[in-house]
């Protein structure tokens, strides 16, 4: 069992404190073995079984408590009434009006709460309203490739890279040995498990060929500039008719899933957001592939820039694509640190190559920090912006 070291120690550091502790994600990427780990620590902290209330509503055993009232009856008649109590609420956007529920349980000072949910649904409309104020978030990914090589018998770190880029990072797909049909078929069912139970049934989808056609049209285009009337114009030119309604319906389904996410565009020299030109990156590169088959070489450079975002996500960083003039920065994110730039392609040995790359950050006049981040192994420093490997950085043998 790998250890999801960030996601751990976020949930060891609220221990305790009166706040609902909420891990959110696509589907298997990880969450109720993050429970079962943090569980392990609280038992061998001093906490006693009987102090921890754990319900899994995927589990069938748990359907008579998938109604709010008989679920916070069922709690309060399980807790100890004179120490503290541990609640683990796994799926918990499974029970219908869950938000009233678990919020007449945080009104316990004797309950530390922690819900787990696979859509952002369940941080909207009544829950928002409801626990404004009382819950904090982590959003939750599949392996790293750092957790990803940590596992890997094969220590050929770009050959590693290669199966990463293929078969993805959901962490059961560690103990499939390779088997590519074993590992297809997993693929296969998340792909449509989060099509189902996510997207399909939760939103009411009904033309489910036009939501294959908005889901395919989004992988194919990860790191590339995209607007609602481009996927309408598209499917429609490829024979589907659709209404840009559809559209931005099925993809604020897909957005809520975890399956994708949006990044929008940020005017380097106006200092402004701006409202058109999205791009979207995918929760898992392996699903990408799994869905459009192999990888051309014309897209390594966007996987790549999807692999480097995640990365960027994972370490908390607030992500915009840069615009700069008529120049496009492929990242630009902000922390507690300040902004940096971040330019990402698959190779720069080619002089055409490194200087289109290079001179879309050399234009930036501030005096903020500039990368240029690449597959190679090539380290350097050139006007002040600093080429380091996409390896070492996704290893944390390099930091920006």
């Amino acid at each position: 069992m790998i250890i999801r070291e960030e996601y751990l120690n976020w949930l060891i550091k609220l221990k305790d404190k009166h706040i609902i502790k909420v891990v959110s994600g696509v589907r298997r990427c990880g969450k109720s073995t993050l429970f079962t780990l943090y569980k392990n620590y609280l038992c061998e902290n001093g906490v006693e079984e009987k102090q921890i209330i754990s319900i899994n509503f995927e589990d069938n055993k748990y359907n008579n408590l998938l109604d709010a009232d008989v679920l916070h009856e069922y709690i309060l008649n399980h807790i100890c009434k004179d120490s503290m109590n541990y609640i683990f609420l796994d799926e918990v956007q499974n029970v219908k009006n869950f938000e009233k529920c678990v919020n007449s349980l945080f009104l316990n000072e004797n309950l530390d709460i922690y819900i787990t949910g696979s859509n952002s649904y369940m941080l909207s409309g009544e829950l928002a309203t409801f626990l404004t104020g009382r819950y904090m978030q982590i959003n939750m990914l599949p392996l790293s490739f750092k957790e990803f090589f940590s596992v890997s018998k094969d220590k050929n770190e770009l050959k590693e890279y290669e199966r990463y880029v293929e078969v993805g990072g959901f962490p059961y797909l560690i103990y499939l040995d390779n088997d590519t049909e074993l590992i297809r078929n997993y693929l296969d069912g998340i792909y449509n498990t989060v099509l189902l139970k996510d997207v399909i049934s939760r939103n009411k989808k009904k033309d489910v060929m036009i939501l294959y056609s908005v889901i395919k049209f989004l992988f194919d285009n990860i790191g590339r500039l995209v607007s609602i009337n481009k996927i309408s114009d598209t499917l429609k030119s490829n024979g589907r008719s659709n209404s840009i309604n559809t559209i931005e319906s099925y993809v604020s389904a897909l957005l809520d899933s975890y399956i994708i996410y949006r990044v929008s565009r940020y005017d380097i020299r106006g200092k402004e957001y701006l409202k058109t030109g999205d791009k979207y990156y995918l929760c898992d590169v392996g699903l990408r592939y799994y869905l459009l088959g192999g990888i051309e070489r014309k897209d390594a450079g966007r996987v790549l820039e999807n692999i480097i975002f995640l990365e960027l996500k994972r370490r908390g960083y607030e992500i915009f694509i840069g615009k700069n003039d008529d120049k496009e920065v492929d990242f630009v994110v902000r922390n507690k640190d300040g902004v940096k730039y971040i330019q990402v392609c698959l190779t720069a040995r080619d002089e055409k190559t490194f200087e289109r790359e290079i001179s879309a950050l050399d234009t930036i006049k501030d005096h903020n920090p500039k990368y240029l981040i690449t597959l190679d192994y090539d380290k350097a420093t050139y006007n002040g912006i600093k080429q380091i490997s996409a390896i070492d950085f996704l290893l944390g043998r390099e930091n920006i």
